[in-house]
């Protein structure tokens, strides 16, 4: 099974520049989006339905930010709009889909850089969701957790992590979030295939950054060290353009 992530950032943008020629090449069993900035009404029938998958979106109740959809070629057992806490899914942030061995979070991780309020909302959410995703496999249940998490773990992540340690995206606390992740036994899967370095999934359109490869690796794919046996390979597609985000992927038994 194939499964793909990708910021978008802005679905209807994406549309334009080839999103869906390109989800018919590659073929997914399920695709996460994030970042789709758009309400169901203002898609066309060609992002809802013609394209063979089963599509799902949760957007925010402000237009234009936030939001978003998961494609899956399989109909899900489940689906589920938000965490279930009013302040985090009024943001369109979460889907949650349940497929036959495993549970899938497709997330928009909050941004903390506007200021320490939406700081602290990040980080909370972080606290938020881990409690729900441990119930979830202290209950018998495998997960997989995909998006753009919003932060970069370790200075591997990173093209310029000393220049970056007061800037949220690599703030100490925010990274100490990740480890309790780490240590409550949630695996990083792209680093179990790939320990080497400059590879990013984000990149600001200034400076000419992704052409210098000067980015970021924010977007994962966790899943529990139970699952993980169930791991084929990850990787990252940082060929494939149309956003400031690359899509990631995930291969499983």
């Amino acid at each position: 099974m194939k499964l793909y992530s990708w910021n978008v950032n802005g679905i209807r943008a994406a549309e334009k520049k080839g999103f869906l020629d390109w989800l018919q090449k590659i073929q997914p069993d399920i695709m996460c989006v994030q970042e789709t900035k758009a309400a169901v009404d203002q898609l066309s029938n060609s992002i809802l339905t013609d394209h063979g998958y089963h599509a799902y979106f949760h957007s925010a109740e402000r237009r234009g930010y936030s939001g978003v959809a998961t494609f899956c070629k399989s109909k899900p057992l489940y689906v589920q709009e938000g965490l279930g806490i009013e302040r985090y899914d009024r943001e369109g942030r979460v889907l949650l889909t349940e497929h036959n061995d495993f549970l899938l979070y497709n997330i928009y991780f909050p941004n903390g850089q506007k200021n320490d309020e939406r700081l602290q909302y990040k980080l909370d959410f972080y606290d938020d969701l881990l409690l729900i995703i441990n119930e979830q496999v202290e209950s018998g249940m495998n997960v997989v957790v995909t998006g753009d998490w919003n932060t970069a773990h370790h200075p591997i992540d990173l093209a310029r992590p000393k220049d970056n340690i007061k800037n949220s995206g690599f703030m100490p606390i925010e990274r100490e979030k990740l480890d309790i992740y780490v240590e409550n036994g949630w695996v990083d899967t792209f680093r179990i295939f790939h320990p080497e370095p400059e590879r990013y999934t984000w990149w600001t359109y200034r400076f000419g950054a992704r052409d210098r490869n000067i980015g970021w690796r924010i977007d994962y794919f966790f899943v529990n060290s139970g699952f993980s046996g169930e791991l084929i390979n990850a990787e990252i597609h940082d060929e494939v353009m149309g956003s400031d985000h690359c899509p990631i992927s995930l291969d499983l038994k």
